[in-house]
């Protein structure tokens, strides 16, 4: 069996990206370490405890030089590092939830041609997330 553990996501701000991760999104924090002026960041997706997000800073890059920093830190700057795609059960409630959050949409929810209900979102830093319901799903029914 092979699967995926742990991907990183680039941030500027470990504590900012914890309010759009965990706070917004409802993700959980697995770890939050630091050590030697470095600090570890994981969360996790609800629905998906075997995966964690490793919140990382361009500075955190151990192998990079100086200048590689500064230039991650630039495409961060322009929102050109990472791009997550998630699906959820109901794009149009979680939409209006992160809309509520003070989130900054790139697209509102719309049917697409390629087969799901889909839209667009940036998280503090800039890196773009996706959200979709694949169509013919329904809406998870409201709880309670």
């Amino acid at each position: 069996m092979l699967t995926l553990s742990n991907c990183t996501v680039t941030v500027h701000d470990h504590d900012e990206a914890l309010a759009f991760y965990r706070d917004a999104l409802g993700f959980a924090v697995t770890q939050d370490v630091s050590y030697e002026g470095m600090r570890w960041v994981t969360v996790t997706p609800p629905d998906q405890p075997g995966l964690h997000l490793v919140l990382e800073r361009p500075a955190s890059t151990p192998d990079a030089s100086p200048a590689d920093r500064e230039a991650l830190a630039d495409l961060l700057a322009k929102g050109l590092l990472s791009r997550l795609i998630f699906t959820c059960d109901d794009v149009d409630a979680l939409f209006e939830r992160l809309v509520a959050a003070g989130v900054e949409v790139l697209s509102e929810p719309a049917d697409q041609d390629y087969g799901v209900r889909d839209f667009g979102v940036r998280d503090p830093s800039g890196n773009q997330l996706r959200f979709n319901q694949p169509a013919g799903r329904p809406a998870a029914a409201p709880v309670g």
